[in-house]
């Protein structure tokens, strides 16, 4: 037989393009149109529906960047179409291919109910089914004309990322507003083809099913009258009946279809502007949900669904139908899809407490899966706290676009730094998109790594990113593909039905040991520091608040603010979000942002200070409060007195030029350039910087990635580097016994302070950036004496260990990590810390030296970026930077130093000191949280964990008389295979494993 296969799958896209997808819509009449631009922000429904408005016809152009317009569509179906299904069809100048990245609309009725949303591939409003003709039709369109952010051409700077740099140029031209004829044979016909034309471009060539496929779409197109398509349509299926109706192969891959849209809080758009796209998302999936029995829909976010609640009422009414009839489905858990690298402990616990609990408050409905399809990597710590919170499934693609190493698994344990496992999936469909195209499945299937021990796999299905969700067309496909020979099967479940067929059939499944490293958007680690900065300052500000809020309610009876700090919370976590926090979202965001940080903050200075001066009483003593979770200058850990101050640092001209600092522990050198060229520890008679090497260099790269701008930096900016060595001034600092130093470099000036605190082994340096580089990476080096094979770095609840060398590409891919408040690198019995307040970016490299043949390894700080895409005034301006060089240092003493320099003391004016509520003996025990429950009990809660990586036995002593101890999760519900804690006396003993996080409610007596 001769091969026409080219021929007919030519001869299948030409008709369908041009003769079967327009004669789904075979007549038309315009509509009347007329609009109101709203001059400022969105304005209420009501407001909007009743504007006065302009006649405008399709074609004109609309839509000042970041603006709202307000259609009035209006008509009459004509009598001629009386019996027939009619839908309008609402073209605002969309663009297919950019569904939520452009304009985007929500249809509502005459009297403010919402009908569905507008989005480029989401253009039609049922108006009848059958209608009578003669009806009359009136709907209004929010339309809101975002620009396009990311175009064709990616990455170019623009200033359409702000409302405020946007100008006012129209950036829509209205297309197509018309009252149409659907022909509903017509459009199951285009699915058809389309499900038969992708799968057989799918199967092998010498495939026979191929053929079959073949064949019979080309009898279907020989049934097919082109000049009547809708009188031939049904002839045309018929033809295709039986290829549609052979079942798949009882091998067939699995795919659990979710009905999805990945919406980012913000990202290419404002948070207000996300408040309008869950409306018009969730008003489309509420409408497919009446429509189509099968389809189901999950969403995540418990902010994104409050929103809704508080903005949407008339939506949310929906949306909680829908959810009681059980296809609408809470996912998740979590507050926000939030970044994981570089949350702290406590605000990522805080992410499952508030997500959770909203969902159970709102549904009755509680998680069992944590739901981050787009986070930027995920840290070692995260397994505990998942299963802290009472859930047990973890769902992700993203690791799908390393680079460098293909993940694998699909279905996997990943297990954490505490030996917490939880059942893991990547959707080998590597996208959370999915439009039920055949390439998508036939990929899943193909790529998916268990084959042999597992088939399920699941498939985020709906426009997203910017939202959407699924559209009629997919659920069509689903219900095709659902037992469909040469495909995977595809059916609609829950994430929990999912999950639970998963888990069961692969009950040994292979084990992921340590961090879920994405080989890619490494930069986030440091872009934006002010956002970065606002974390950092909030995360310990409500730490806080929340102690000493606690123990001034407990001992004085002061009313705890637990309206205050919920809501502050919900602020910090929604912040968190992987496009606000990572810093890659547009100008707009960054600036509210770093606007909203400075509100969270003084609103818990004032929190704080009420506590405190409520605690010290009025008096003239002068008292420190310590918030950190270990005693400092004879301050213990939660409580406050006077401190008490041993030993003294001197400065003093150092021979070769520069300054010699030395507080009898640590001595330090600066030389002429400003550089630390040697911290010698005076107790282990031994140096800290590698010989010939200087610490306290400034470095800066070109940083210009092939992508990604914000997102990303590239192993190749290694290859070029500037060491500013220059000064333009080195004095003593204004109070004699520290260093000031001033360079400049390109546009910038960086003013440092080093200071050596009185008996203490630290190096302060205090870094202030006034940054005005164009796409320039700035690194702080410090070059130590150090022999490791590997380093540790603080993550949620404890540390996580990366080695120092490249022996293979999953070791050299990780030339840029994440920590949080510390660095540690120690030979066997001596170490050395490099703690921070605020930066998460750094990398660590060895080199072995010519000289001594000893080793040299690097920890680099990432201190500042500036892309241009998709802020192109990225970091511009003024920023201040703490850093801490602690020799000697154990990693109890990393732990310890990064906690101080994160929450410096507080002196207040009282009567007397104020003893901690709760005590604990060990310095391995870290303390996270001292809290009033959040039921309003007045219960206290601590949350505490082993803080070292070894087992040890902790030992609280609460400062009040305690009826009750409860081991709880972290909503603070009792955790029922609980060890029960041993009492003995005042004292509550806990065994701890490695890294293990308890959180205890102890009812007051």
């Amino acid at each position: 037989m001769h091969d026409d296969r080219t021929l007919v799958e030519a001869r299948l896209k030409r008709v369908l393009d041009e003769r079967i997808r327009p004669a789904v819509y075979p007549e038309s009449v315009p509509l009347d149109v007329a609009v109101w631009h709203a001059p400022g922000e969105p304005v209420p429904v009501a407001e909007g529906i009743a504007a006065s408005v302009e006649p405008i016809e399709a074609g004109a152009r609309w839509g000042a960047p970041w603006g709202t317009s307000w259609f009035r569509v209006t008509g009459t179906v004509p009598r001629a179409w009386a019996g027939r299904t009619v839908e309008a069809l609402l073209d605002l100048g969309f663009d297919e291919n950019m569904p939520g990245f452009q304009c985007e609309g929500l249809v509502y009725r005459p009297d403010g109910t919402p009908v569905k949303g507008l989005n480029p591939r989401n253009q039609w409003v049922r108006i009848g089914a059958p209608v009578e003709g003669g009806e009359e039709v009136r709907l209004h369109v929010e339309a809101a004309s975002n620009p396009v952010i990311l175009d064709y051409h990616p990455f170019l700077p623009t200033q359409l990322g702000d409302k405020e740099t946007a100008g006012s140029e129209p950036q829509y031209r209205l297309e197509r507003m018309d009252l149409a004829v659907f022909d509903e044979t017509v459009w199951q016909l285009v699915v058809d083809l389309e499900v038969l034309g992708e799968l057989m471009a799918e199967l092998p060539l010498e495939s026979a099913r191929r053929w079959d496929l073949l064949r019979a779409v080309e009898r279907a197109l020989d049934a097919l009258d082109l000049q009547d398509v809708g009188g031939t349509a049904a002839a045309a299926r018929e033809r295709l009946s039986d290829v549609l109706s052979t079942p798949a192969a009882p091998s067939a891959h699995r795919i659990s279809a979710v009905g999805h849209a990945h919406i980012d809080s913000a990202w290419l758009w404002p948070l207000r502007e996300t408040v309008r796209k869950v409306a018009r998302t969730t008003s489309n999936m509420t409408a497919l949900l009446e429509d189509e029995p099968d389809f189901v829909f999950a969403m995540s976010q418990a902010q994104q669904w409050a929103w809704v609640k508080e903005h949407r009422p008339e939506v949310w009414a929906r949306v909680k139908k829908a959810v009681a009839d059980g296809r609408f489905v809470p996912a998740g858990g979590m507050w926000v899809e939030s970044d994981t690298n570089m949350p702290g402990s406590e605000a990522m616990a805080r992410q499952f407490v508030h997500g959770k609990r909203f969902f159970l408050d709102e549904f009755g409905v509680e998680n069992d899966e944590a739901w981050l399809p787009d986070t930027f990597g995920f840290a070692a710590g995260l397994p505990q706290i998942i299963k802290a919170a009472g859930s047990k499934w973890l769902l992700t693609q993203k690791i799908s676009w390393s680079q460098t190493n293909k993940f694998p698994h699909h279905t996997f344990q990943w297990e954490g730094i505490d030996g917490t496992r939880i059942f893991t999936h990547f959707p080998p469909v590597d996208t959370y998109n999915c439009s039920m195209k055949g390439s998508e499945i036939a990929h899943a299937a193909a790529n998916f790594k268990d084959k042999g021990v597992a088939r399920h796999s699941l498939a985020p299905t709906g426009w997203g990113d910017g939202g959407g969700g699924t559209t009629r067309e997919m659920v069509a496909k689903a219900a095709r593909l659902r037992d469909l020979e040469g495909s995977a099967t595809v059916v609609w479940e829950t994430p929990g039905e999912f999950f639970t067929k998963a888990a069961a059939e692969y009950p040994n499944a292979p084990v992921w040991v340590g961090e879920l490293y994405l080989e890619l958007h490494r930069a986030t680690l440091t872009s934006q520091a002010g956002t970065k900065q606002g974390n950092r300052r909030s995360e310990h500000l409500l730490r806080e608040a929340e102690l000493w809020a606690a123990t001034a309610a407990v001992r004085t009876g002061l009313p705890y603010p637990y309206e205050a700090l919920d809501r502050i919370w919900k602020t910090v976590l929604l912040h968190q979000f992987h496009d606000i926090l990572p810093g890659s979202s547009i100008a707009w965001v960054h600036r509210e942002a770093r606007a909203t940080y400075r509100r969270v903050a003084e609103e818990l200075d004032g929190i704080i200070d009420v506590a405190q001066r409520a605690l010290a009483g009025e008096g003239a003593t002068d008292l420190v409060f310590n918030s950190a979770p270990h005693g400092r200058d004879g301050v213990p850990a939660g409580g406050a007195r006077t401190p008490r101050i041993e030993g003294v640092a001197a400065l003093a001209p150092r021979v070769q030029g520069g300054y010699v600092l030395d507080n009898g522990l640590l001595r330090v050198e600066i030389d002429g350039r400003g550089l630390v060229v040697s911290a010698y520890d005076l107790t282990a008679d031994r140096e800290t910087i590698a010989p010939g090497t200087a610490a306290n260099l400034l470095q800066l790269h070109p940083d210009f990635p092939n992508m990604w701008d914000a997102w990303d930096v590239d192993e190749f900016y290694r290859n070029t580097v500037t060491d500013l060595v220059g000064t333009d001034e080195i004095t003593p600092g204004e109070d004699g016994v520290s260093v000031r130093i001033v360079r400049s470099f390109g546009a910038s000036r960086v003013t440092q302070v080093l200071s050596l605190a009185a008996g203490e082994p630290r190096l302060g340096i205090d870094t202030e950036v006034d940054w005005h580089e164009t796409e320039k990476f700035l690194k702080l080096a410090f070059p130590l004496d150090v022999h490791a094979e590997r380093y540790a770095s603080e993550t949620q609840f404890g540390h996580f260990h990366r080695p120092t060398h490249t022996n293979t590409s999953w070791e050299a891919a990780k030339f840029e990590a994440c920590n949080h408040r510390f660095v540690h690198i120690e030979e066997p019995g001596w170490g050395v810390a490099l703690v921070n307040d605020s930066t998460y970016g750094h990398d660590v490299t060895r080199t072995v030296r010519d000289t001594d043949g000893g080793t040299t390894t690097t920890v680099r700080v990432s201190l500042l970026r500036a892309p241009r895409f998709p802020d192109p005034e990225t970091d511009q301006g003024v920023h201040r930077f703490r850093h801490a060089l602690v020799p000697g240092a154990g990693i109890g003493d990393a732990v310890r130093e990064g906690w101080r320099i994160n929450l410096p003391e507080r002196r207040v004016s009282g009567a007397h000191e104020v003893a901690p509520l709760v005590s604990v003996e060990q310095d391995a025990v870290v303390v996270t949280a001292v809290k009033l429950a959040d039921d309003g009990t007045g219960d206290v809660v601590v949350r505490f964990h082993e803080s070292r990586g070894g087992r040890t036995r902790a030992t609280l002593t609460p400062g009040f008389e305690v009826a009750t101890v409860t081991v709880t999760d972290l909503l603070e519900r009792p955790l029922a295979d609980a060890t029960e804690p041993g009492r003995d006396g005042d004292r509550i003993t806990v065994p701890l494993r490695p890294f293990e996080l308890v959180t205890l409610r102890l009812r007051r007596a």
